[in-house]
């Protein structure tokens, strides 16, 4: 086994876990360290979608005593089984037109240029919503009604434009429903795991001819780092909101918004990164 090629999918892992669920973009950061760490081609792109599922279990680790609290309580408590309607209600806008318009997304948007603009236009939208938006009405993830769950299933709709970032539009898209920075931020997390396994799910079962067993090892690295990286980044921004506004992470995306146009006016883009 290449060590070259275990670093990259060790340092790849760990992008994709402290940027997925972050209002930042997972998508360009790892077209940018993608591009960086010349790791290409089609099982490349394979590789950075198998290890959202690392990212995505931190969270279901993070939250599996709520989950299968949630899962025991489906029979006879009308709590949890408003969440799970919730999720399902925030869950469906985005996987229908994610289904319907996935190939001429990736064939007219994944682009650096168009991903540069989505990180800068997403942090004006940030800093505009925690400036202008409306009082928080909604405190915690169960006092969530079916009318602000289809708000955040609306917002997460533009987050298949690349370079919005899932989580930054179902948090501001909470924001904009009333929710609370905390409540937004976990009713996001939440969401996660059902768009997040569906989509993974559907592109590796898309993929599945062109990997191999001799694969696994470079799949494996990145998986683990993913779920740990992610794990840490989950717990730092629910004590984070708890103190602080979004505000850092707009000004954040416009500086990378910019470095981003430079970089790949520098070094121009093969096309060929996933």
């Amino acid at each position: 086994m290449d060590i070259a090629i275990e670093l990259k999918a060790l340092i790849l892992g760990l992008v994709e876990g402290a940027t997925e669920f972050l209002p930042v973009s997972s998508t360009g950061h790892l077209i940018v360290a993608a591009d960086f760490l010349g790791f290409r081609g089609e099982v490349a792109k394979t590789f950075e979608i198998a290890i959202q599922l690392g990212a995505i279990l931190a969270v279901v680790w993070n939250y599996h005593n709520r989950l299968a609290g949630i899962v025991k309580g489906l029979a006879t408590e009308p709590r949890a089984r408003r969440f799970v309607a919730n999720l399902l209600i925030a869950f469906l806008p985005a996987a229908v037109l994610g289904l319907a318009f996935n190939a001429w997304i990736k064939a007219t948007l994944f682009n650096p240029v168009s991903v540069a603009v989505a990180f800068i236009v997403g942090g004006l939208v940030i800093i505009l919503i925690e400036k202008r938006g409306p009082p928080p009405r909604v405190a915690t993830i169960d006092e969530i009604t079916w009318r602000e769950a289809l708000w955040v299933g609306v917002a997460q709709c533009f987050s298949l434009i690349p370079g919005t970032s899932r989580s930054g539009a179902t948090i501001m898209g909470g924001l904009l429903a009333g929710l609370s920075r905390h409540a937004a931020t976990e009713f996001s997390f939440f969401l996660a795991i059902p768009i997040m396994f569906a989509a993974t799910a559907y592109s590796l079962y898309k993929a599945r001819d062109l990997l191999s067993m001799a694969d696994l090892p470079v799949f494996a690295i990145g998986f683990v780092a993913a779920f740990f990286s992610a794990l840490a980044i989950v717990r730092f921004l629910l004590r984070f909101v708890a103190r602080h506004s979004f505000i850092p992470f707009a000004w954040y995306r416009i500086v990378a918004g910019l470095l981003l146009l430079w970089y790949f006016h520098v070094n121009p883009w093969t096309g060929e990164v996933g």
